[in-house]
This record gives structure tokens, sequence and C-alpha cells, in this order.
């Protein structure tokens, strides 16, 4: 039996399962009352741009922002911090919104910020972790990507070649992802759900190709200070992976399509906190993201 209401058990869905998923689909949030509008408060500080546009069909087309630090300067390095990546990590959104507007500041004549707090509009309005095309972004960050928020944002990043010192991108893992998202991932795939379990606290999950242990350790222990990092599970892993450290597992970035592996930043990371946790709040989620670039940003100016 499928216990997913969408698709035939063993088969991959075709056009019809993806339009009949499209259909259950419906805005929950604004885009534009709340990130948009959170974006132009800050145009006083920032050059803001749009570098990109997702089409929503019928529910319209969604422009992509960036921020970018005034009086950018060639000999600077950059930064870049990424969120939203799936729009129902609210708090990657938010966290990084958070950190351009108290912190952007003490980091003016040391380097080049370039902030895209929303990556992926249509799912942040859904509070989902697809676009509209069943696609997951955070699986598509390469050259010809057939989803367009992953495309507009290779493009945006590579174009600044190796100028690139830190990357980091804000996610969480929340309950949906076991009752909602693994299974419909499933579905889609035409393979049977696994269930797994979900970490109860904030890790990273660093590049295996240039893993960079003590950045990784710098970021944990600043955000210990806010709220608390997930231990590993009896059989030594985080969601399925090794813990190679305190609170942090390592992917192969670039060869799984992450978006921590567009540019080639020798400081990357990926965040994730937990905002279903009993000992976690919407804020205190929002601050350990912020905690996390300020860290992430200080250890790697500080190293480069």
């Amino acid at each position: 039996m499928n216990a997913f209401p969408i698709g035939t058990p063993g088969q991959r869905w075709g056009d019809a399962e993806k339009a009949q998923w499209r259909a259950l689909q419906t805005k929950k949030r604004s885009y534009a009352d709340e990130v948009v509008t959170w974006i132009d408060r800050l145009r006083d500080r920032f050059d803001v741009a749009q570098y990109g546009e997702v089409d929503g069909g019928a529910d319209g087309r969604y422009p992509l922002f960036v921020l970018r630090s005034r009086g950018w300067d060639e000999a600077l390095p950059v930064a870049v911090v990424t969120g939203g990546v799936h729009g129902y990590e609210t708090s990657g959104v938010q966290g990084a919104l958070q950190f351009a507007e108290r912190h952007a500041g003490d980091y003016a004549g040391r380097a080049n910020l370039l902030v895209a707090p929303c990556v992926s509009p249509w799912a942040y309005e859904r509070i989902h972790r697809w676009n509209a095309q069943a696609l997951d972004p955070n699986r598509n960050f390469r050259a010809d990507s057939p989803a367009a928020e992953s495309a507009a944002l290779w493009a945006l990043l590579r174009s600044l070649g190796d100028r690139v010192l830190v990357h980091i991108d804000l996610h969480e893992t929340t309950d949906s992802d076991e009752t909602e998202f693994r299974p419909s991932l499933a579905a889609r795939d035409g393979k049977p759900f696994e269930p797994g379990t979900i970490p109860d606290g904030f890790y990273l999950c660093a590049d295996s190709a240039r893993p960079e242990p003590a950045f990784q350790q710098a970021i944990n222990a600043e955000v210990a200070k806010v709220t608390h990092i997930a231990p590993a599970d009896p059989d030594g892993t985080i969601i399925g992976s090794k813990v190679v450290a305190p609170g942090v597992i390592e992917y192969d970035c670039r060869a799984l399509g992450l978006c921590a592996g567009i540019t080639d930043a020798r400081f990357v990371t990926t965040t994730e906190v937990y905002p279903d946790s009993p000992r976690a709040n919407p804020r205190q989620c929002n601050d350990a993201q912020a905690a996390a670039v300020r860290a992430a940003l200080d250890f790697a100016l500080a190293h480069r």
C-alpha cells in the first residue's frame, strides 16, 4: 500500500502526478509582505539588485533579490550568505536578513558582503521544500540546472570567480522532513519510504572536499551560546551521515548539487537548526543563524 496520496508505488512520477502535487500546494504566507518589504527597509544600507526571476505560472512571477555591500571594493574578499534555498526553512530567510540588518556594518571595509536571503520564493509562500516543478533546488546547483532558482543563483555566484572567501548557506531540519518531505521524495522517485530520525539541535554540514574542521568548530562554539548542538544518534550519525566532530557531518557538496558547492571558497558550510525542539523557539533559531554567519565571517577573515 502506498502511504503517500499521489502516484503508484514503485513508479516515478510523471507530469500528471507532478501536476496533481502542485494543485495541492496553497499559498500560506507572502513573499512580498514578509521578505521583499524587509529587503526594501535595507536599501539605504545595501545595493539591492534583482538577479533573476522565478515563473510561478498561475501563481505569478517572483523576483529574486540580492543585497550587496555599498562601495564594493575589488581588493576585499567576498563573503556570501544564502538563505531560503528550501522555502519552508523560515529561519534561513529571516536569519540572513537579521544578520544583514544588525551585523553587516561590522564588516564594512573588511569584506564585500553578498546576501541572497530567499532563493526559493514560490516555495517560501507554500512552506515547501520543492519548487513549483517538484524539484529540490538544493540538488540542482549546477550549470544548465533545470531549477530556475538554482540556475539564477549559480550564475550570480559563479560570476564572482575566485574572489569568494566564505559561503554560509542557512537551513533548518524540521519534523516535517520526516512526516511530509521524505515521504513525498520517496513517492516522487518511486522508492519505498525508509523512516529516519530528526536531530534535536543545531548542526553543520561541511563540504568533504574542503572540510576546514577548525572553521566548523568555531561556528558551533558561537552557536552553542544561543541554542544547543545536536548530539549524534546511537550509531554515531546525524541524518544517516557519520559525525566527524560534535555537531558536524560532511557531504560532497558539488557532486550532490548543493548550494554550498557553487563557489570555490575555502570556507563553506551549511547550517541546520531545529525549530521544532522543545528547547528552541523562532527567535532563538534566527539568532542562531545570525550567530553562525558572524562566526563564519570572523573565522574566515582571521585565517585568510
